[in-house]
């Protein structure tokens, strides 16, 4: 249906009409200035050469007339308004913290007996539990040296799949910075419904660069109400090849000896959360399916009406009637 965001201009229709009349009296208080004996011969020259334009003169006032209320229609706003379209009424608010510092680089997780870089392998299963949280807002956090919002809480989950995508290793330095990350989530998520809050927080390190110290924001978030699951993620062993490539003098060393165990324990253990390990793409697959199984909470319904502007249609027909009412104004104009 159209809706009128202004409807009270146009109260205003009339008052051209009010402005010719006070003109008009104006002109006639304040009386002749000068005689001149021959005014009738004038003012009858001047009919006659104005005859031939009564018809086209009133025409052009009836245009004017229709180009007064286009432009009025046009300055109250007038918009089309949809039926109303329900937004997902249930589900949770999820953060998805995520490390691309530069321990992601580590080629020690596998697909299909592939070694790959960590992040590759964090992409591929972020995205897949991504999908299936049809339902929650989800948003994102990358952090590295700083953390930053890649992507606010939003029903859009293939965007943040995209984004996710996009995310390389090192963009937000090499460095790891959980507690600012987890301040980030927290003031995306503080004024979100209580029990719908989730902070999902996935790393291959210790906090080497934070401002805010992670325990401190894990008891940040206990008192806003909400839960962080913590991932971590890295293998505990691989095999280091020798010189040039060869077995020789090869060794076994543990590439996640830097992944600080006990925080993330803490920070999930404080929040109410869980946290999990995961050695290997199929643990990684199995931390992400176990926090899927989250039941969704009730939210209030929320629906939205979508709108279109239709403030051009209104302008263009005050242009049209406002050119044809001055061709008919003219001498020798179309009538």
């Amino acid at each position: 249906m159209i809706h009128l965001d202004w409807p009270w201009l146009l109260l205003l229709l009339p008052l051209p009409l009010l402005v010719r009349l006070l003109s008009k009296q104006q002109s006639r208080s304040a009386g002749a200035a000068l005689r001149v004996p021959f005014l009738q011969q004038l003012l009858k020259l001047q009919s006659e050469q104005t005859a031939t334009l009564i018809t086209g003169s009133r025409a052009a006032l009836w245009l004017m007339t229709a180009a007064w209320l286009a432009l009025l229609l046009a300055a109250a706003r007038p918009q089309w308004v949809g039926e109303p379209q329900a937004l997902p009424s249930s589900g949770r608010d999820l953060m998805l913290a995520v490390d691309i510092s530069g321990s992601m680089a580590q080629q020690d997780m596998k697909i299909q007996g592939n070694a790959l870089p960590r992040l590759t392998v964090v992409k591929a299963v972020v995205n897949e539990f991504v999908q299936q949280r049809q339902g929650d807002k989800l948003g994102l956090i990358l952090f590295g040296s700083r953390a930053y919002i890649q992507s606010p809480l939003s029903f859009d989950l293939q965007t943040l799949g995209v984004l996710m995508d996009e995310a390389q290793v090192g963009f937000a330095g090499k460095q790891t910075a959980i507690g600012d990350a987890i301040g980030f989530a927290i003031k995306r998520l503080r004024q979100r419904p209580e029990n719908s809050r989730v902070v999902i927080l996935l790393t291959d390190g210790a906090d080497t660069a934070s401002t805010l110290p992670p325990l401190e924001a894990a008891s940040v978030a206990t008192r806003e109400g909400i839960r962080i699951y913590t991932i971590g993620v890295g293998a505990t062993e691989m095999e280091v090849p020798g010189l040039f490539g060869s077995r020789l003098g090869a060794r076994t060393v543990n590439p996640s000896a830097d992944l600080d165990e006990k925080t993330l324990r803490e920070i999930a253990h404080r929040t109410g959360g869980e946290y999990y390990r995961a050695r290997d793409t199929e643990e990684l697959q199995a931390a992400y399916a176990a926090i899927a199984a989250l039941e969704p909470v009730e939210q209030e319904a929320e629906s939205i009406r979508p709108r279109r502007s239709l403030l051009h249609w209104p302008l263009l027909a005050a242009a049209l009637f406002a050119t044809l009412s001055l061709l008919l104004r003219k001498p020798g104009g179309s009538t």
